[in-house]
């Protein structure tokens, strides 16, 4: 990985004020508390209202960060959007949050990774200001999962919820955030998560779906606990550092139970382990985000801290970064 010139300078949140529990999901399906916690750790998820969408919660989230961090934007010069469930299908839900906060020179995109979303937003920023192009980026992640949730899939409906989280990358070549990275992705193990959407074809098979999230948590599962031990060694290896000298591992907030297999394969504690899924649910492109203002609200985190962030998912797709904490 090239030197970094990018740090994180502030972060932010926001979560939706509506809720379902595990209580209110007993009502809908058949299932019980004791159930989905002894199975995924969750325990309640933000719902979106309806009339609240994913460009809400970005900005909502944007703004959190603006006012906790004193933070001017009107010289970001990109935003970026992680997110697989946007507004519209065009324009993105970066160009609203542009057009909300009244930034006149900047470029705005989504980039849809599921739920390794933010950490592919990330690294995409550090690219773009590493290689001049920028100097300072907006990073969101943020979803509205819930409008894509089939509350009749007793499977899925446990597992999701909404909310977003936002960064700000700024140039600072003394003190770069980004020390080594790793990518990798298995498509043709797409149809093991997935939404439909123009076409219902993939790898040669014919899907069923409706647009709502369909998921096969077997291979899933099964995918993630034995790809993502296999990339923190590879970012590790790549900084030339041990894994002992990590202080906070991030990983997506799936399921718990998968976050305890991934820290056991690989080494790692689970008490240094951060997540957001017992009170937010699987958010997806939010979850890391939104476990890193917890911690930072809570005072966990302290400057200098080394954090290891692992986003996997829909894809299937993974990415991890190793990050040297600065806010």
């Amino acid at each position: 990985m090239i030197k970094s010139k990018a740090r994180i300078t502030a972060i932010g949140s926001y979560v939706p004020e509506g809720k379902f529990t595990n209580e209110d999901l007993e009502k809908m399906v058949e299932t019980n508390d004791e159930w989905i916690t002894q199975r995924t750790g969750i325990k309640e998820r933000r719902i979106a209202g309806i009339n609240e969408f994913t460009s809400d919660i970005s900005y909502k989230a944007v703004v959190n960060l603006i006012e906790r961090y004193n933070k001017s934007v009107e010289d970001v010069d990109m935003i970026i959007v992680c997110t697989l469930t946007p507004d519209f299908k065009t324009p993105s839900a970066a160009s609203h949050i542009q057009a909300r906060l009244g930034i006149k020179n900047t470029g705005a995109m989504d980039l849809n990774v599921a739920c390794a979303g933010f950490t592919y937003g990330l690294y995409v920023a550090n690219g773009l200001i590493t290689s001049g192009l920028n100097k300072k980026v907006l990073v969101v992640g943020a979803e509205t999962l819930s409008k894509v949730t089939d509350y009749t899939d007793r499977t899925t409906c446990i597992l999701f919820g909404d909310g977003g989280g936002a960064v700000l990358v700024e140039y600072d070549e003394q003190q770069p955030s980004f020390i080594s990275s790793h990518l990798g992705s298995e498509g043709e193990k797409g149809n093991s998560l997935y939404s439909t959407n123009l076409s219902k074809a993939m790898n040669g098979e014919d899907l069923a779906g409706n647009g709502c999230i369909v998921q096969n948590g077997r291979e899933v599962y099964k995918w993630a606990v034995t790809t993502v031990p296999t990339g923190i060694q590879s970012v590790m290896k790549n900084a030339s550092m041990d894994l002992k000298d990590v202080d906070w591992f991030v990983p997506h907030s799936a399921n718990l139970r998968m976050i305890e297999s991934i820290c056991e394969k690989s080494g790692f504690p689970i008490e240094r382990t951060l997540y957001s899924l017992v009170n937010y649910g699987n958010t997806s492109s939010a979850s890391i985000p939104l476990s890193l203002d917890m911690a930072v609200r809570e005072g966990s985190i302290s400057k200098g801290n080394k954090i290891l962030l692992y986003g996997f998912g829909g894809g299937l797709a993974h990415a991890g970064l190793l990050i040297d904490w600065s806010v």
